[in-house]
């Protein structure tokens, strides 16, 4: 926002206008910019659009609207209503400058010109320099009270602290404080608030006190002004409280009045103020190149960790908690998986969900699962899957830093929850990155100086400490996501933020995915980057991840290529799979491994009765049968071949195992059963939607229309009529009008014939009044058609929906 350039530093007034009686006049003045800029800075005005500007007033009054426009003032902006809530009303400008400058704060004084023009530009402050008035609820909201003393540190006034006391007390502390009496309280208070305001005279008066008086003085001066006194106070207190240099609050405390505080002060309203924001200076600086490529490490490293999780939940994913999410044994499951914290797996767990692709499948039993998002994003180029996550967690309104803590009724936030959604979170990440980006390239800030910055920035939401929280959550998710890299924005992250696709700018920093392994004796493989996808697929199925990071680890156990056969792979396969895709020779233990592996698979035979064990070798289910572990299986021979069993296929399958066998599932034909990757995708889900932090901002057209209407409203509502005749018609501007039908259709059939533009009152079938201002051409059938000067277009009213009409006055339009 433009400085004003005034001589004085005041804000620039109408010349030669009057200045504006209501808040109402003073948004009629504005243009039609200067309302759009209003209702786009404050976008619940719009719902719904305001009939005219009267209403436009009356909304931007409400309660709710000055809390949240408040809310997105800054801190000096904030001290200047704060100022103007403790100030006469209405308030000079040299008094509102002396309030926050005391006459030496140069850099208050030439901040102060902003700060009144933000409170004038989102309605909270009207009139010109001499009569400056703050929205009345504004006041009430910022002004001290004993409920709520006010950031100023300051107490009520004189004229507020004495009400309801009785004259004969009222008059006993003029005579102490040596002023002549007076015939009313009122004129009483009035000569003891103009002693307090007077400095000569309070410095004379002041020079009086005990010692200790002032020492009583200055423990209230800044606040909070209340203090508690026995029925028997110390001499000191005594004193100041005959002179009404301190009265009573309640039976037991006392408080310093404001005219008091501020000459004490030297009539500052706050002790310190803050005209110019906080700098972020860059605390390290790094390479660009450097920043990137780290950035770019982060980034493969985040597609791995995604992929992981989510292909980690395709067979059997965790259930969903009854009142929605995961549970805390799961997400220990889940963070031992990814070798992670919890809270690391928190972020990772809602990154997948944010971006739509996992979700609960909505069975009876429901679990979570891989959404069919999920293999469409698995096909993409990895910096299409990265942009695609950031893309999903720069909106996102989920909070994964608040897993684990408890909520208002003492229930502990659960990851996946219903409960995480914080609005402020998009516009604090944004605001974050923003702050990165204006440092030069490669600079990276100290954390503290980014907390202060977005402090000074929103004052009143970081009372609450969530906006701090959440910037260190963003600032941490960032450089793991790698939209930073060594806390500086990175080239993909700037693009990011700046609404371009960030893969081009990564596509290049990312190795190229590699098509071979290399094995080596101690049954390990070594992806030396990241592998193409089929590859990473079989490998995936046939060896267990070790170790990650540039190099990724593979180990080949039994377990891992008895789930390669299982998944249909036959040994011969395998061996060739190896053969082809290791720069090194197959070891000889790796192909012992496999024959092994290949000659006891499927040797015990695993299908539905309940569950059964069918093998060609008794003698193997003899031991079975023998071995105390199977104990829980409940089995038993059928036949010399075939065992029964009380648990179910999956549950047989599993002990078998447990047991050092490798049976097969087999279906009811006798075939063996594959076990397939792909073998549970919930149905289509789409991804979270966001949670608004309040209503949207309107775009250009929304606000041309809803300006267009205001004014239009406005017109109509401000139209100047003839003086009504006899009868039940109104003359008042604003009111509907009120004529009887005939009346009213005998009005606008005069009009149709001299083409004149009448004023009516109107309800559409919504039940919604307006007030229009038309021209009349056609009467009949019931309606009238004419030229809408309030909608500037030709339109068709119902005659019995008009409650009344009356005749413009001469040459009104």
């Amino acid at each position: 926002m433009p400085e004003p350039s005034t001589a004085a530093g005041a804000p620039e007034s109408g010349t030669g206008a009057a200045s504006p009686r209501s808040l109402a006049e003073a948004l009629r003045a504005r243009d039609d910019a200067a309302l759009s800029a209003l209702l786009h800075s404050r976008p619940d005005l719009l719902n719904p659009v305001p009939g005219d500007i009267t209403q436009l007033a009356t909304r931007a009054g409400t309660r709710a609207s000055v809390v949240r426009a408040l809310e997105h003032l800054d801190r000096f902006t904030l001290q200047t209503a704060e100022a103007l809530a403790v100030a006469p009303d209405p308030c000079p400008y040299p008094v509102l400058e002396g309030l926050l400058t005391g006459g030496e704060d140069e850099r208050a004084r030439a901040a102060l010109p902003r700060a009144l023009a933000t409170l004038r530009d989102q309605a909270l402050v009207w009139g010109d320099e001499d009569r400056l008035r703050l929205v009345r609820t504004a006041r009430e909201l910022l002004a001290p009270s004993a409920q709520r003393p006010s950031p100023t540190g300051l107490g009520p006034t004189v004229a507020e602290a004495t009400a309801g006391m009785s004259p004969t007390r009222v008059q006993e502390i003029v005579a102490a404080a040596g002023l002549p009496a007076t015939h009313d309280p009122v004129s009483a208070v009035t000569a003891l608030t103009a002693l307090f305001t007077d400095p000569e005279r309070m410095s004379a008066l002041l020079d009086e006190a005990p010692a200790e008086a002032h020492q009583v003085l200055g423990r209230l001066v800044w606040g909070p002004p209340y203090g508690e006194v026995t029925p028997n106070p110390a001499p000191p207190v005594r004193w100041l409280r005959d002179r009404g240099l301190l009265l009573p609050a309640t039976a037991r405390t006392v408080v310093l009045p404001r005219e008091v505080a501020l000459h004490l002060r030297g009539g500052l309203a706050h002790r310190d103020t803050s005209p110019v924001a906080p700098p972020v200076p860059a605390h390290r600086e790094h390479r660009p190149q450097l920043v990137d490529a780290n950035a770019a490490g982060q980034a493969l490293a985040a597609l791995a960790t995604v992929e992981e999780l989510v292909k980690s939940w395709e067979h059997t994913g965790p259930p969903v908690l009854r009142a929605g999410g995961l549970s805390v044994r799961d997400l220990k499951r889940t963070a031992a998986a990814l070798d992670t914290s919890e809270a690391s797996a928190a972020f990772w767990v809602e990154l997948a969900y944010a971006a739509g692709l996992l979700a609960g499948d909505g069975e009876a039993d429901e679990r979570y699962a891989p959404t069919p998002a999920f293999d469409d994003w698995r096909e993409l180029p990895p910096a299409e899957r990265w942009s695609a996550l950031a893309a999903a967690w720069l909106p996102a309104t989920r909070t994964a830093g608040l897993v684990g803590e408890q909520d208002a009724k003492g229930r502990t936030l659960s990851a996946l929850g219903p409960e995480l959604d914080r609005s402020a979170a998009p516009e604090v990440r944004r605001r974050v990155l923003e702050l990165l980006a204006d440092l030069p390239e490669g600079g990276s800030p100290d954390t503290e100086a980014v907390l202060a910055r977005l402090a000074w920035e929103r004052p009143v939401r970081t009372a609450s400490d969530l906006r701090a929280r959440l910037a260190g959550w963003a600032l941490t998710e960032a450089e793991v996501l790698g939209v930073t890299g060594r806390g500086a924005l990175s080239g993909p992250g700037r693009a990011l933020l700046e609404g371009r696709d960030p893969a081009p700018l990564l596509a290049p920093l990312l190795p190229e995915p590699v098509d071979h392994v290399l094995l080596q004796a101690d049954l390990t493989a070594v992806a030396p980057g990241p592998l193409r996808r089929p590859l990473a697929d079989t490998l995936a199925v046939l060896a267990d991840v070790e170790s990650k990071g540039g190099a990724t680890v593979y180990r080949f156990t039994p377990g891992s290529v008895r789930r390669a056969l299982d998944a249909g792979h036959a040994a011969a396969d395998l061996h060739a799979f190896l053969k082809e895709h290791s720069r090194t020779p197959v070891p000889q233990p790796l192909a012992y491994l496999i024959d092994d592996m290949a000659r006891r698979h499927g040797h015990l035979r695993v299908g539905a009765a309940s569950a059964y064990v069918r093998c060609d070798d008794d003698a193997m289910l003899g031991e079975i049968l023998a071995d105390k572990r199977s104990a829980g299986l409940g089995l038993r021979r059928l036949a010399p071949t075939v065992l029964a069993a009380r648990a179910e296929p999956t549950a047989l399958l599993e002990g078998l195992r447990a047991m050092g066998y490798a049976p097969a599932a087999e279906s009811g034909t006798g075939d063996v059963l594959v076990a397939r990757a792909d073998a549970h995708r919930t149905p289509a889900r789409s991804a979270p939607v966001p949670v608004p932090d309040g209503p949207p901002v309107p775009d250009a057209t929304l606000l041309g229309a809803a300006v267009r209407a205001i004014r239009a409203g406005d017109l109509a509502a401000t139209a100047v009529r003839k003086e009504p005749g006899a009868g039940p018609s109104a003359g008042v501007p604003g009111e509907l009008p009120r004529t009887s039908a005939a009346e009213t259709l005998a009005t606008v059939q005069a009009a149709a014939l001299t083409g004149s533009a009448v004023w009516i009152g109107y309800v559409n079938a919504d039940g919604a009044a307006s007030q229009r201002v038309i021209a009349p051409v056609r009467v009949e059938g019931g309606f009238v058609t004419g030229y809408d000067h309030t909608a500037d277009e030709v339109r068709t009213y119902a005659l019995h929906r008009v409650t009344g009409v009356a005749e413009l006055a001469d040459d009104h339009l």
